[in-house]
């Protein structure tokens, strides 16, 4: 169900996607940014020193942290859906989120919830017994861990039905198909690096609940928070626009957990 006219929205950004001496974005500029971040757990990317630091710099901002669980798929960045049964998904979720929490607890600060990256997240928007697999592992780890799903998706329905506290989101520099799916990113209109023109339809959403998408009528979209990706090569001055050009319109830009 879409919610129009929203005055108030989360902005998050997939966050700690180094590993090693291997930088990925620049996690220290976007964390004064965005109100919320998801930090990879060492599925796709990060390991203990890069979590850490990453979760430091979170906490010594009052940013929500969520864990970011993917396949265990550094080789292909957690991009490739791979065949691994839901007994296993649920189990990897668990030992990354799991470890992102340990880490969290060192550095002084939280885990508030999960939002998988990827084709994990992908798959768990239409795969039932993947998304129930994840939702497992989540109310595991902690009951009181909210999940953040791509709006509209099996994710989000299996949450909701399991009791475990579910908020959807939508994204700023991807494009979406008539069905509310987000455009493969092999398929033209995929990506949209013109941070003006990011701004330009989220305002569009914000004021009608609607999605501007490629090749067709604009789609019906719950929202409470908005992803920039961290890995864009302009991901910090596309946030940093679309801040400026919500709070502009008298949008408050606000974590969607207190």
């Amino acid at each position: 169900m879409a919610e129009p006219a929203l005055r108030s929205i989360d902005l998050n950004s997939d966050l700690g996607e180094g590993f090693g001496p291997w930088v990925m974005g620049d996690d220290k500029a976007m964390l004064d940014v965005v109100t919320s971040a998801n930090i990879a757990c060492g599925g796709h990317a990060s390991d203990p020193e890069t979590m850490f630091r990453t979760l430091t710099w979170a906490r010594e901002r009052g940013i929500v942290v969520g864990a970011h669980p993917s396949f265990p798929d550094k080789e292909g960045f957690g991009r490739r859906r791979l065949p691994f049964p839901p007994p296993e998904i649920e189990r990897f979720v668990a030992a990354q989120a799991g470890a992102l929490a340990a880490i969290a607890a060192l550095a002084g600060t939280s885990v508030r919830y999960v939002k998988p990256h990827g084709a994990l997240a992908n798959v768990a928007s239409e795969d039932r017994a993947v998304a129930d697999a994840i939702v497992r592992a989540v109310r595991a780890i902690d009951s009181r861990l909210a999940i953040l799903a791509i709006s509209g998706t099996v994710l989000e329905h299996a949450a909701r039905e399991a009791g475990v506290p579910v908020f959807s989101e939508i994204y700023a520099d991807r494009g979406y198909t008539p069905q509310g799916n987000l455009v493969p990113r092999d398929q033209p209109g995929a990506l949209i690096d013109d941070y003006g023109a990011a701004a330009a339809r989220l305002q569009t959403y914000l004021e009608t609940g609607r999605m501007p998408t490629v090749g067709g009528a604009p789609v019906a979209l719950a929202g409470h928070s908005i992803c920039v990706h961290g890995d864009n090569p302009h991901a910090v001055v596309m946030a940093r626009a679309i801040r400026v050009a919500l709070a502009g319109r008298g949008v408050r830009i606000a974590p969607f957990l207190p």
